[in-house]
């Protein structure tokens, strides 16, 4: 302990800045200094987190001194305090409750008992300390915190989950081990509990399947907390690739009635009219069911006229009053019941509005969109080149570790460009985010190469360092079918579709590196790619990584009208949809490409992890949106 004083005592080379909005010290600008916080020792701190694991270790008291033989004539009473606490009272009575329990229980095994849980009850607790280690969320790293019993009973601190802000001064740990330096705590300024027996993190080790049951509370673990900063940080990679480039970013919208792809399975939107939406009818129209307006108001005037003779007859005031308030409630009656009509009318209206919508022409449906490269190219053919990020939907059924219904793309699309352009562009878009995480996340990618993928700083080096191979669709027909490996389809055909498998051999097996496949039969490509001069392919290409597959596909796109009309026309697309897209090649256009990166698949491939709902905050599946 005075150790640790001396050191609190040493001057601070570096001030450390609170963060601007709550005025706490992040845990990252102290544990990822090069020196591990030995340069912050004796500084004065604010840290907020959650604890991770505790220990409370017990202190040796040493007996208490025995008071010096007092000289009754001259000693004096000692003055009492007024702040006298309510163990001190209890513990002043012991003698007093101990002779009650005495008469009421005799000598019995009872008394016995009773004397025990009473002697544990006033028996103040022994002082100890609690060893609590804490995460913010800021960095992999946690922060060793010691709390005094004497500052707050560690019952409160010690459960997994606990939610805690101090303050204190940091110092150099009196351990030697993964600890450099510890936070001893001066004051606690808030405690947020956790109900221990319901917290999904209460174990040690939770496997990472697990993990999908709980989203919303996942990323306190070390690797979801680790996960999601890398994915934080390419995503500002992404953009930030884009805007050293000149890319103009613009957003495009999720709801379309354009199909990108031509033949992708959609998520339909409607809009539907049911009861959930509608105002609770009264109670007393729903006991009158069946009755019409008409008779209602007829009723009404009937006890219009009643009421009417009643004041000419000067009859008795109490008939009078109860025939005016039986007035009074069939008219409100009538009114209800023809608010309900007009509402129903309305109603009406909607839902055929609706069911025309929906029996009309197929220009007149809206989907989720799966794809946005058709509108970014609409603004591309004018602000030269841009990007756009955002959310992607495929409505498949299947589940599938790389793929699920809603995904994000990063969407890039440029104007005078052509295939070998666009292919550029990606390799470079693609080593550039990978060079962007191992630089700007160390400490992250330094955890999931040791718990998910001992070889994954090797495989982004060996991407940044490396040349991809480029071969063309019959190219790579011909390698496949060389194949002797039974995994593998072989005899493949012209026209057929490369499968996941068949493009993820090609990167783990043969080349054993980044592949970009181009030149695809025009059946396999939607509508838009630009036909070759062969008039049997497309200039489309897939990039496909290993461990992961395709990652990115791009295409240039057609320029020329007729060719591109009579693509629509021999996939039977409708025309009216497209009339907007075909006029970017009437009025001014110019050669154009672009591609998409799967931006989860991205985040998998960087971090080592195998399905890709590991890697999306809240992963939506078919059937599951419970969050």
């Amino acid at each position: 302990m005075d150790s640790g004083k001396a050191m609190a005592s040493t001057p601070a080379t570096t001030q450390l800045t609170p963060f601007k909005y709550s005025n706490r010290v992040l845990l990252k600008t102290i544990l990822e200094l090069s020196d591990g916080g030995l340069e912050l020792i004796g500084q004065r701190v604010l840290i907020g987190g959650w604890v991770k694991s505790s220990k409370e270790v017990m202190k040796q008291t040493p007996p208490p001194p025995q008071p010096p033989a007092a000289d009754h004539e001259t000693a004096r009473e000692p003055e009492r305090k007024s702040d006298v606490s309510c163990v001190e009272i209890l513990q002043s009575r012991i003698p007093f409750l101990r002779t009650i329990v005495k008469v009421l229980g005799g000598s019995s095994s009872s008394s016995n008992t009773l004397r025990e849980r009473l002697d544990a009850v006033l028996k103040p607790a022994p002082p100890s300390t609690a060893f609590l280690k804490v995460s913010d969320g800021s960095c992999p790293a946690i922060l060793q915190v010691i709390v005094e019993s004497s500052i707050v009973p560690p019952c409160q601190l010690l459960h997994t989950g606990t939610c805690i802000t101090v303050e204190g001064v940091l110092q150099q740990s009196l351990m030697q081990g993964k600890h450099v330096v510890e936070l001893r705590v001066e004051k606690v300024l808030h405690i947020g509990t956790v109900d221990y027996s319901k917290y999904p993190l209460s174990k040690k080790r939770v496997p990472i399947e697990k993990l999908r049951e709980c989203f919303h509370i996942r990323a306190r673990t070390t690797t979801v907390g680790s996960v999601m900063r890398i994915r934080s940080a390419l995503t500002f990679g992404a953009h930030t690739f884009c805007h050293n480039h000149g890319f103009i970013s613009v957003q495009v919208p999720i709801l379309t009635t354009t199909d990108c792809n031509g033949f992708s399975e959609k998520y339909k939107v409607t809009g539907l009219f049911d009861k959930a939406g509608q105002t609770e009818e009264p109670k007393a129209i729903a006991e009158i069911e069946g009755v019409s307006l008409e008779a209602i108001k007829a009723a009404a005037k009937e006890k219009s006229t009643l009421v009417e003779e009643l004041k000419r007859t000067d009859s008795n005031k109490e008939a009078l009053a109860a025939a005016v308030q039986d007035l009074r409630k069939t008219n409100e009656l009538a009114s209800q019941l023809e608010a309900r009509e007009k509402s129903k009318l309305k109603t009406s209206q909607k839902l055929d509005n609706v069911k025309s919508s929906e029996g009309s022409s197929s220009s007149s449906q809206t989907f989720l969109t799966v794809s946005g490269r058709l509108h970014l190219e609409s603004y591309a053919c004018s602000l030269g080149n841009v990007y756009s990020f955002g959310p992607r939907f495929r409505a498949d059924k299947g589940e599938s570790p790389k793929h699920v219904p809603e995904m994000l793309m990063f969407e890039i699309e440029m104007a005078f460009s052509q295939l070998e352009d666009v292919m550029n562009c990606a390799d470079d878009f693609f080593k550039f985010l990978c060079k962007w995480v191992l630089e700007n996340c160390p400490e992250d990618m330094k955890f999931v190469t040791e718990r998910i993928d001992k070889n994954r700083i090797d495989r982004l080096q060996s991407v940044i360092s490396s040349s991809f191979e480029r071969i063309s669709y019959a190219e790579a027909l011909n390698v496949l079918n060389k194949v002797t490996d039974k995994k593998v389809e072989t005899k493949l055909q012209w026209g057929a579709a490369l499968t996941e498998e068949d493009l993820s051999h090609l990167s783990d097996e043969i080349y054993k590196r980044p592949v970009i496949v181009y030149n695809y039969p025009k059946e396999a490509k939607p509508f838009y790619v630009r036909l070759n001069d062969d008039g049997k392919t497309v200039a489309a290409f897939d990039m496909v990584v290993p461990k992961i597959g395709k990652l990115i596909s791009g295409s240039q796109n057609e320029e020329r009208t007729h060719i591109l009309s009579t693509r629509i026309k021999d996939l039977g697309l409708p025309r009216e949809q497209y009339e907007w897209y075909l006029d970017l090649r009437r009025h001014g256009t110019v050669k154009h490409s672009g591609f998409s990166l799967e931006f989860d698949l991205m985040v998998l491939f960087a971090t080592g992890l195998t399905d890709v709902r590991d890697a999306i905050p809240f992963p939506r599946s078919y059937g599951k949106a419970n969050y």
